[in-house]
């Protein structure tokens, strides 16, 4: 890779400005990204890199900067724009209809007419040439993460793109999957095609990346080689201070007593596009984290739902507490004895983005000071009513607030999950349970949640991890298993299964016990 660092400038974007408010999303930002190259943006959460895109994409328009294509200089006021300037781009969260079929998809995005049996065509052209290999004519609903993200793609390249942004496209995808993107990353840059690519994980960036341009507060501090550099290096130079290592110690509250257990639990799925689950046993005990790895989309929502008490099991003996048994009792029930539940959409959610964090914090509070749901009213009306907890949950948990007690969508992703996470674990649980808890949350962040969860099984508690991130399952989990199509597999002992297995088994290959490698 290192011969591209003498290729002509693709795109040049130099002093782009963008404000919301008084707030400065980017200040002064410089990036340039040579053909056939393949650059990644790094930064915080907030750094400003969606923003960035945004505007090289044409959904947002800078208040002042230059961009230029092939030396150039161009304006690009929409997407419609930017992709007739040869710029691409796959969304982190796919904009597909599933009901609809992949060609029909493709066709609505596209600029161009084209005759339907002619784009068919072209498709299956195109997932030769690149083996992206999709059938143009099933049904969306029927494809997986991976699937969907390749039709994405070839949609991005019936527009012969000379730039294709991708952002955070392995987050819910197997470690094969990633594998197969890689190869076709590097073969599109070495056709020529620039790709500018947006991840968290900082082992991809040094794997796949020439460049690394780093965000933070908004401007652009440093570019840098990625093929001569270290995750550490990069991971620092983005906070601006040394990353801590996790420590993961065993608990001296290690207990073979069993506090939730799971048993032959089925339930029909609830909407369309919704997973059943089949069967699912688990057990997790006293001082221990169960990760439940598994890609996007297969009963992980259902699953949250069913271990919260959002939706309450056809009989009160498929969950139990401490052996009592709780499938019948709702979410404040359930917190009452001591659950709490993290659940993946922080918006809307975990939190009330129009409500301070004071009056979020209280409706998660109200169980533990018995009240009913007419104080909650009052409460709510009285913005002088204040909770002591919400202040000691910011200062215990770093939340960065923009004001004294903000509404919570004044926050940063990463600090609105810093804060969610520490509500429910002031709430002192007997389990958590946690669904994607990095999501979307930069390494500086994501470091401080993760040491927050081993600390939980250290202090005895019983900790439920559901995870996509698999290197996330493997630095925390005491024991593993894979949720595929609404079935759960076996549970091993994180040190009887590699992440190659997990990865088989994320994409419905059932593999037994003894035919798994040892972890290495």
């Amino acid at each position: 890779m290192g011969s591209k660092k003498e290729l002509k400038i693709l795109l040049e974007a130099t002093k782009i400005n963008k404000k919301f408010g008084n707030f400065v999303a980017n200040k002064d930002i410089d990036i340039f990204i040579a053909k056939g190259e393949i650059h990644a943006l790094l930064g915080e959460n907030g750094a400003g890199k969606s923003t960035l895109v945004k505007i090289l994409y044409g959904i947002l328009k800078p208040e002042t900067g230059t961009i230029k294509i092939n030396n150039e200089k161009i304006t690009i006021s929409s997407p419609n724009v930017a992709r007739k300037n040869g710029i691409g781009m796959v969304f982190q969260h796919f904009s597909l209809f599933p009901a609809l079929t992949v060609a029909e998809n493709i066709l609505i995005a596209l600029d161009q007419k084209i005759k339907f049996k002619d784009l068919v065509l072209r498709i299956k052209e195109l997932s030769a040439e690149w083996e992206l290999f999709i059938d143009p004519l099933k049904i969306v609903s029927e494809l997986s993460v991976g699937e969907q993200q390749r039709v994405e793609i070839i949609r991005c390249l019936m527009q012969n793109p000379k730039l294709l942004i991708m952002d955070e496209p392995t987050s819910v995808l197997t470690p094969q999957e990633i594998e197969n993107l890689f190869k076709i990353l590097k073969r599109l840059a070495s056709s020529g095609c620039s790709i500018l690519y947006i991840s968290h994980k900082l082992e991809e960036i040094i794997e796949l990346a020439d460049k690394v341009t780093i965000l933070k507060s908004g401007k652009s501090i440093a570019t840098i080689d990625a093929q001569n550099t270290t995750t550490k290096y990069l991971a620092e130079t983005m906070v601006g201070k040394e990353i801590t290592t996790l420590k993961k110690v065993q608990s001296k509250n290690l207990s073979k007593s069993i506090a939730l257990e799971l048993k032959n639990l089925n339930k029909s799925n609830s909407s369309d596009f919704g997973i059943a689950l089949k069967n699912i046993n688990l057990t997790v005990n006293y001082g221990e984290i169960l990760g439940i790895a598994g890609i996007a989309g297969n009963g992980q929502t259902e699953l949250m739902e069913i271990l919260s008490g959002e939706t309450v099991c056809d009989n009160e003996d498929q969950i139990f507490l401490d052996e009592i048994p709780i499938g019948l009792k709702n979410i404040t029930e359930r917190r009452q004895l001591g659950i709490e539940t993290i659940p993946e959409e922080r918006t809307l959610h975990a939190s009330v983005p129009n409500l301070k964090i004071n009056e979020n914090t209280f409706l998660t509070y109200f169980p533990k000071y018995n009240v009913n749901k007419s104080f909650i009213g009052k409460f709510l009306n009285n913005p002088e009513n204040s909770l002591n907890e919400s202040e000691q949950i910011i200062k215990d948990n770093d939340v960065r607030c923009p004001e004294p007690n903000p509404m919570a969508n004044q926050l940063s992703g990463g600090n609105l999950q810093k804060f969610i996470l520490g509500r429910s674990l002031a709430n002192n649980p007997k389990v958590a349970i946690f669904s994607q808890p990095t999501w979307g949350v930069d390494i500086g962040a994501a470091t401080t949640i993760r040491q927050k969860l081993l600390n939980l099984s250290k202090m005895g508690k019983a900790v439920i991890l559901i995870s996509q991130d698999l290197e996330e399952i493997f630095q925390l989990s005491d024991k593993i298993a894979v949720l595929n199509n609404g079935n759960l597999s076996e549970i091993l002992s994180a040190n009887e299964i590699s992440a190659t297995n997990i990865g088989l088994l994320m994409g419905g290959n059932s593999k037994s016990k003894n035919d798994q490698e040892k972890r290495k």
